[in-house]
């Protein structure tokens, strides 16, 4: 008889009254077992024993003890045999069919009897068709064919098996209930050889879906062979159980034996009951030993390999009463329901069931049992209970109801610890159905959980096991969307397809994983949340801070964090020790000792080694200072210290040297404190040396550990110190190929991607499609491409059919640009990402092939006959690895290595009109013309506070009159009553103090930029109330671009000019002083003066400060910001906050000076415009003779430099010789310290490598 539902949104209704049926006498099914030791022990239950069907809970007979091993005999053929065609007709069967001409035993895979095959009624929801092969056989393949000539097939199928027409089990494969493919006409026979051969004497067909054209038709084979089994194997979770032929006994006496043997030792049989007797040892040593239970009356001998023991029962009865089913009681005021499930999802329905009136709601709510009870006669009264804690966890546990009387009970897991108790103020009736899995009718009594997905068994109402065949053939209640004799529970969680320690969750449905705190993102935590280097977030535009990198991306390297200084050109990765700096070395006593300190890094070796490996260089400062300490023994001594680097090899050279040598910076340079000896302390002298330098071998580093020997002698002492290892740049982030040809293509291994697998790559194009990268296999292969202008396409198949996602960009993706193509696939979805912006995600079919098989190699460019890519592909990434794209593009034909143009997608970084310069591995930005300076020339020579302050009078100076001026000189002291003023000045910021010039009195002279942009010229120089402005309303002069200003001031006249416009004259009103007294300080960007300050000034315009770039600043004959930035700097300037030399962008306007006698800018001085048309005629004519002149100058010397170089190319080798100077000479201190410098591995020191040979 059934026992096992298995639910997905569904219901089954049971009657009250159950009624048992007789079925075959074992039972096979599934179960966990619990496991004590290695022992064997039985139980008896005293005084009166009854006994019921032994299930996975209440008798394990096998679990891991039992190792009753099957034994297979499988014919020396092929295990092929046709196994359904021979069989009668009585050996099939279905759920229904549509007439008595199709009936199920026509369905034999081609014959033509009947109305050529099976086909269900129309009304059947819960279709099969079952093959009793009448023995267990081994099932190898199965094949369906329509129904003959006719429009009836079946597409879709599932496939079923058990071995006693009960308790069936869904075929699976790649971890899911597998569907198969079927039938596209009536003719054609699909076979499907089974990926997993299982044992079964029944096989049941599940038609899904049948034509379109017609219904669902089908006849079946099945293929295999005779299996025979004179033994069983458990694994564990296995159960056997003994149905009782009479539905009571009365037995005085019994006999029970067997032979097991096992190498586990937590499993156990039991029978619960009182009476416990334990037996042996060492049993799991994998050794046959034999059981043999004997009872007469109360006497019991339990005998275990020939020792036996001797007990008598608990009870004063001799009879075992054995019930085959024990009745209920109908409509009491009792309710009894125990039932086992198990579920993923946190709530559903397990039963309900109505009161008389009211009703009893047992679900699981957030993974505990809950029961609501309540009553409406009268008034309304309700009781809840609940019980347990994560009962959704995929494990069968049980549920035991009770309400009587005045008291209700839950019990979960038989745990009477887990008992909750409540008192009923109600008298209970029951009612006549129960609803178990679902509850659909809308009444007043719906419960608050509408239905359960799961697994549901051993369900009994009133100490009544329910009996689903009866349920399934109609004569007893009803079911909906129900499997009977089936538990299809899958664990989606295993295996864990969470990536980098994401933690996975599941429902029913579908499984999710929680990413939080791992530092990854997607739906299996396989996409990276962090950069992968230092040099990716520079050319985000980050500044210098301190970063999570991941360097293998989706790698199994965890992130980390580093230092990343961001350079001008390249950005700098700095990973620090725990060493201190001088740190002191523990003295030895004897020669043989040996201080080794070793250094610890703040991250794994292997991710250390991730920095170094895809670092353009790296460096390691070390420092040894000693006193009376030898260092490397130099020159011929065995070497008294050395370090630890990568893999942990040993190495005997110092900072500053080379692999190879055992030297250190001093003996490469010859400046070693004893000329005999290559390292400073190798001259053991007993005073403070040192010998330091740079590590720069990136294969070396970093250093993990130091030998230090020579600390032993008395006297000696050496302090250490090992800076952080800094690594600069990122090799793999501009590893570029050019693809020249259609044909063109790079290969490489195969990718591995079964499960999981993440492709991501820039490129930049002018073609409108092409191939970037191909891998396949069969029928599986991988693929993405360039559709169109504005379309990127990734295409896979992994046996469910091809799977095309597709983005569009909104703008053109051939426009020589970079690009960004990011794709991913895992079980759960498929993601394609363009330029950080455009994603499409598609998700995976519940039901179907997951894994991705490839077996060629990955094409990148072309392939296959497509079109291949033209254009420029870089930073190639395969599952966080990135490929060796110019390694492999320097041995293939039509691939060029590197990509240029790298200005047309990043230029736009520029910014404020710096001009991006091409670079083999990237670019730069040259910001000489701009007024702004840092990587993208966005940083502002003068930041917000900035000022430059330069004194013309100290505070202590008299304020007495100058002395009289010299004709011809501009004094830059005193009492002023003429000044020339001129700078360039470029900002989108305001308001802004540009220029202020102070005085010890109440003079000043101000210009400000406005809130509205406009400039403003402000003098104050006595005999007003009110500052004299000059104010130009009519420009925006903050709008980024260079300006150039000038104003000359004699008495009372102002000419102002202001860019190429011409120049303006204003005037003093007759009351205004015309002298400029005691002239104090000029201020740049802001003003910082004491005393007495305008107020307007200030409050309006000084804060918060300039923000831009101010160049060609000349008051007089001072220029304040020449001095300012020429060092060393004087005490008469000074500098607050970021000051950076610029001219602005803008080219010098000069204005001629203003003579003392004649002034060209009065109107009244007569001066005439200096352009007529005479003039210009007789200049033009000079000017024609000027040029023929030049021309034949230039030819004469152009003949003569090439004159010149004949003589000197003829006679080049006349009294000279040649030398090879090394790069780097220019900042070395000599020629043969360059080669050092250019070359860390040179082994050669100076005196080695200067020779000269005469011939």
């Amino acid at each position: 008889m059934p026992d096992l539902i298995n639910f997905s949104t569904w219901t089954a209704t049971v009657p009250k009254t159950l009624v048992g049926n007789t079925a075959s006498p074992f039972h096979t099914g599934r179960a966990r077992g619990k496991g004590q030791n290695a022992a064997v022990f039985f139980v008896y239950t005293g005084i009166k024993v009854r006994m019921r069907r032994i299930s996975a809970q209440e008798f394990s007979l096998a679990f891991w003890i039992c190792c009753i091993y099957v034994k297979l005999t499988i014919a020396a053929q092929r295990c092929d045999e046709v196994l359904a065609s021979p069989l009668p007709y009585s050996a099939f069967s279905s759920s229904s069919v549509l007439a008595t001409d199709f009936g199920a035993g026509y369905a034999k895979l081609n014959r033509r009897v009947g109305n050529g095959g099976w086909s269900p009624s129309d009304s059947d929801t819960y279709m099969w068709l079952q093959v009793d092969l009448r023995a267990r056989k081994q099932v190898m393949a199965i094949a369906t064919q329509g129904r003959y000539s006719s429009s009836d097939w079946t597409k879709h199928y599932r496939l079923l098996y058990s071995d006693t027409g009960s308790n069936w089990k869904p075929y699976r494969q790649d971890g899911n209930i597998w569907t198969f493919a079927g039938n596209w006409n009536s003719e054609r026979p699909v076979r499907h050889e089974l990926q997993h051969p299982f044992v079964a004497r029944f096989v049941r067909f599940i038609p899904l879906d049948g034509s379109e054209e017609g219904r669902i038709g089908l006849r079946v084979e099945i293929y295999g062979c005779a299996y025979w089994a004179d033994m069983i194997s458990f694994d564990g979770q296995g159960v056997i159980s003994y149905r009782f032929r009479q539905k009571k006994m009365k037995i005085l006496k019994d006999v029970i034996s067997l032979k097991f043997k096992t190498a586990k030792g937590d499993g156990y049989g039991s029978i619960q009951g009182h009476t416990l007797v334990w037996s042996g040892s060492l049993l799991d040593d994998n050794h046959w030993h034999s059981v043999q239970i004997q009872r007469y009356r109360r006497s019991v001998n339990f005998t275990l390999d020939q020792h036996t023991q001797s007990f008598r029962t608990n009870g004063d009865f001799d009879h075992l009463d054995l019930d085959y089913e024990l009745p209920g009681r109908t409509d009491a005021d009792t309710v009894s329901v125990r039932l086992q499930f198990r579920t993923w999802n946190p709530s559903g329905l397990l039963f309900f069931t109505p009161l008389m009136p009211g009703g009893v709601e047992v679900s699981l709510v957030e993974g505990k049992v809950t029961v609501h009870i309540y009553v409406t006669l009268g008034k309304n009264t309700r009781v809840d209970i609940s019980s347990g804690s994560g009962l959704n966890d995929g494990q069968w546990h049980s549920v035991h109801f009770l309400a009587l009387e005045s008291i209700a009970m839950l019990t979960i897991n038989g745990d009477e610890m887990s008992t909750v108790r409540a008192g009923l103020p109600i008298q209970i009736r029951t009612g006549g159905e129960y609803f178990f899995g679902g509850y659909f009718p809308r009444t007043d009594l719906s419960p608050s959980q509408r239905s359960f997905q799961g697994c549901m068994q051993l369900i009994h109402v009133d100490d009544q096991l329910m009996d689903l065949q009866s349920v399934e053939k109609g004569i007893l209640g009803s079911f909906e969307n129900v499997s009977l004799d089936i538990c299809a529970i899958t664990d989606r969680c295993v295996p864990n397809h969470c990536e980098h320690g994401g933690k996975c969750s599941q429902t029913g449905d579908v499984f999710k994983c929680a990413c939080e705190g791992t530092g990854y993102t997607g739906a299996t935590c396989h996409n990276p949340v962090h950069e992968q280097s230092c040099e990716e977030y520079k050319h985000l535009g980050r500044s210098s801070d301190v970063y999570w990198i991941d360097p293998d991306g989706s790698g199994a390297l965890e992130p980390f964090r580093v230092t990343c200084n961001m350079m001008e050109d390249k950005a700098w990765t700095t990973i620090v020790n725990d060493l201190p700096a001088q740190s002191s070395v523990a003295r030895g006593s004897v020669a043989e000792d040996k201080t080794v300190l070793t250094l610890n890094y703040s991250m794994s070796a292997e991710q250390v080694n991730a920095v170094t490996s895809s670092a353009e260089l790296c460096e390691q400062h070390v420092a040894y200072t000693c006193y009376k300490s030898r260092l490397l023994n130099s020159p011929d001594g065995a070497p008294s210290t050395w370090w630890v680097g990568k893999g942990n090899e040993k190495h005997f050279y110092w900072g500053g040297s080379g692999p190879g040598v055992q030297k250190c910076a001093c003996g490469i340079e010859r400046n070693c404190t004893d000329p005999r000896n290559h390292c400073n302390c190798d001259a053991d002298l007993k005073q403070w040396k040192e010998d330091s330098g740079l590590l720069m071998y990136k294969d070396h580093l970093p250093v993990s550990q130091v030998v230090v020997g020579d600390v032993y002698r008395s006297g000696s002492e050496a302090k250490l110190t090992i800076g952080p290892l800094r690594c600069q740049g990122d090799r793999h982030f501009w590893n570029a190929v050019s693809f020249i040809t259609p044909a063109s293509y790079l290969h490489f291994p195969t990718v591995q991607a079964e499960t999981s697998a993440d492709v991501s790559f820039y490129f930049k194009t002018s073609a409108s499609r092409g191939v970037f990268l191909e891998n396949l296999g069969n029928p599986d292969f991988i693929r993405l491409e360039l559709k169109s202008a504005t379309v990127v396409s990734f295409s896979f198949d992994v046996g469910n059919g091809p799977v095309e996602i597709t983005v569009r960009s909104s703008s053109p993706l051939n426009d020589d640009q970079w690009h960004r193509v990011e794709a991913e696939r895992n079980v759960k979805e498929a993601v394609l990402r363009l330029d950080k912006v455009h994603k499409e995600v598609r998700s995976a079919p519940p039901q179907g092939h997951t894994r991705l098989q490839l077996f060629s190699q990955l094409f990148v460019g072309a392939s296959g006959g497509q079109r291949g890519f033209l254009g420029c592909i870089r930073s190639l990434k395969v599952n966080g690895v990135t490929l060796d794209l110019e390694g492999r593009a320097k041995v293939t034909p039509g691939v060029k290595s590197g990509c240029s143009g790298h200005c047309t997608s990043y230029g736009v970084h520029c910014r404020n009109g710096g001009k991006c310069l091409e670079k083999y591995n990237g670019y730069s930005c040259d910001c000489s013309l701009t007024a702004f300076d840092g990587p993208y020339c966005n940083d502002g020579y003068f930041e917000s506070g900035t000022l430059v302050r330069y004194d013309l009078m100290s505070e202590s100076t008299s304020s007495s009159p100058p002395p009289p001026l010299e004709s011809g000189f501009l004094s830059t002291l005193g009492n002023l009553t003429r000044e020339e003023l001129s700078f360039s000045f470029s900002t989108s910021h305001t308001p802004a103090v540009l220029l202020y010039i102070s005085s010890k009195t109440q003079d000043y002279l101000a210009v400000v930029l406005r809130h509205n942009g406009t400039l403003q010229i402000r003098y104050n120089l006595g005999g007003l109330r009110e500052p004299f402005t000059i104010s130009l309303n009519n420009r925006n002069m903050a709008n980024g671009q260079p300006h150039n200003i000038n104003i000359s001031r004699q008495d009372r006249l102002v000419q102002l000019q202001v860019d190429h416009y011409p120049a303006v004259n204003y005037a003093f009103p007759d009351a205004s002083d015309t002298e400029f007294n005691l002239v104090k300080s000029i201020f740049l960007g802001k003003v910082f003066e004491t005393g007495q300050i305008d107020p307007v000034l200030i409050e309006r315009y000084n804060t918060p400060g300039f923000v831009g770039c101010l160049s060609r600043v000349q008051f007089n004959r001072i220029a304040p910001l020449k001095v300012a930035l020429r060092p060393p700097l004087p005490p008469t300037a000074s500098v607050q906050g970021v000051l950076v030399e610029s001219n602005c962008g803008a080219a010098p306007l000069t204005v001629p000076p203003m003579s003392a006698v004649f002034d060209p800018w009065q109107p009244e001085s007569g001066a005439q415009f200096p352009f007529n048309d005479e003039r210009s005629s007789r200049i033009g004519v000079k000017r024609d003779s000027a040029v023929i002149g030049g021309i034949i100058a230039v030819v004469i010397f152009s003949i003569l430099c090439t004159l010149v170089f004949l003589v000197r190319h003829m006679f080049r080798h006349k009294g000279s010789y040649h030398t090879n100077e090394a790069k780097g000479a220019e900042s070395a201190d000599c020629a043969d310290a360059a080669i050092i410098v250019n070359d860390p591995a040179f082994t050669e020191t100076i005196d080695e490598s200067k020779k000269e040979w005469f011939i």
